[in-house]
């Protein structure tokens, strides 16, 4: 399937939709998934919804666009929007996010005893799929705020773009695994028991994990799975009914990928756990493609030009050279002491390669039309290297689209530079929903 036949992706219905309540941007990391985000967020706002914007994106790239001087867990107002709407931003707080949790499901003194444990202090930190997980959480706790119209998430700058669906479920094994059940055993048994217990346990699973982790870390450890006994039911209970909010109709996921072969590989997969899973794909969204303004102009035909003016240069040399001959013979026949006056005198004045006039007082254009002719070698040679480019990139995503012809897309193009202001989003927005006819990037 060709390009012209894919459905294009109506990004501003999306937008206006009353029903459309999130707005999940996910893709790999790199294809400017931050940038599309605000630039919906933008969009939306100042056609009168009120927005807010989550992202993970650890540049802070989104508060500069936005005039913010900082993004905390908290959302906070943009201003100069223009519109009917509101527009807020936050960037997800991993560590704090975790610490809302404890704080709102234990009583002062479990809370405390979990938050200052160094084994949560670590998990909290740097588990992996933490940052994804918690990202979960924040949009759960935002949708429960029902105080947004739309919500839309930048998932967090993974290796994979399917560690934003997995996270939960991870995090679930992980609490429900037998490391954690083992851990727990000595604390609901008490005592020397327990301990007797723990030790036996941990000699059936590896024999040394004792030795390797160390006292102090393994009690560590059992200290915090003893105080989150009672909140791991919670955090099971809360991943899935944010999973399930995913799959809802008021949800919308965009992939967002660049037309390069890793990037539409990753975005194909996506799609097809998003349609596995059930969950709702608006489409895709194609950054950075490359365009020009003289495509009629091929590669091939661009560097044939470029070849043609490289070898026309020495011939027009000589072609030159035989007719000043020739010229300079006609003119010693009428005046020939004239002549040999001037070119000496000339000789003497210029050096080899001097683009002063000729003998007859003409000036001398043939080495400024090498330059001109050179220059425009050089350009036609650019336009062949985009030309070729373009070609490729298209290859890549008839690729995409041959193997996913019901997703709708729109595309973005590439920009000599990143968006810094609320200007630079609003004008990705208008090309976002342009789509057909790309002049801008995300």
């Amino acid at each position: 399937m060709t390009l012209d036949a894919v459905e294009p992706l109506a990004v501003d219905p999306l937008l206006d939709d009353p029903g459309t309540r999130i707005i999940v941007c996910c893709g790999s990391g790199g294809v400017g998934k931050t940038t599309t985000a605000a630039a919906l967020g933008v969009r939306a706002a100042e056609r009168g919804r009120k927005v807010v914007v989550l992202t993970i994106d650890p540049a802070r790239r989104l508060a500069q666009s936005m005039g913010i001087d900082s993004l905390d867990n908290t959302p906070r107002r943009v201003k100069d929007v223009q519109g009917d709407g509101e527009l807020h931003a936050m960037m997800l707080d991993m560590k704090r996010t975790f610490d809302e949790i404890v704080e709102a499901h234990a009583d002062p003194a479990r809370a405390k005893a979990i938050l200052t444990n160094p084994f949560y202090q670590s998990l909290s930190a740097g588990f992996a799929g933490t940052q994804e997980y918690m990202a979960m959480e924040k949009l759960g706790q935002l949708r429960a705020q029902d105080e947004w119209d739309l919500i839309v998430v930048d998932t967090p700058p993974s290796r994979s773009a399917l560690d934003f669906l997995d996270a939960p479920k991870r995090l679930g094994s992980f609490l429900d695994g037998k490391f954690i059940k083992l851990l727990m055993a000595p604390a609901k048994m008490g005592g020397r028991a327990g301990m007797k217990f723990l030790n036996v346990g941990m000699s059936m699973m590896t024999g040394t994990l004792g030795k390797l982790l160390g006292g102090p870390f393994l009690n560590d450890v059992q200290t915090f799975v003893a105080a989150m006994d009672t909140m791991f039911g919670g955090f099971r209970t809360r991943a899935d009914a944010t999973y399930r909010l995913l799959q809802a109709p008021g949800t919308a996921f965009l992939v967002v990928a660049a037309p390069e072969r890793d990037a539409l590989r990753e975005a194909a997969y996506f799609v097809e756990r998003l349609a596995a899973d059930s969950m709702p794909l608006a489409g895709l969204v194609l950054n950075r493609v490359h365009d020009s303004a003289a495509a009629r102009l091929s590669a091939e035909r661009a560097l044939a030009a470029a070849e043609h003016l490289a070898e026309e240069g020495p011939e027009r040399d000589a072609g030159a050279a035989a007719d000043r001959s020739v010229e300079d013979s006609a003119g010693e026949n009428l005046d020939g002491r004239r002549i040999v006056d001037q070119e000496a005198g000339k000789a003497g004045d210029r050096g080899p390669g001097d683009s002063s006039p000729d003998a007859d007082g003409s000036p001398n254009q043939s080495q400024g039309v090498d330059s001109v002719d050179r220059l425009t070698a050089a350009l036609l040679r650019l336009h062949a290297e985009r030309m070729q480019v373009i070609a490729r990139e298209r290859r890549t995503r008839e690729r995409f689209t041959a193997l996913h012809p019901e997703v709708a897309v729109t595309e973005v193009a590439a920009l000599p530079g990143d968006v810094h202001d609320l200007a630079g989003l609003r004008a990705i927005g208008d090309r976002l929903a342009a789509g057909a006819s790309p002049t801008g990037a995300a």
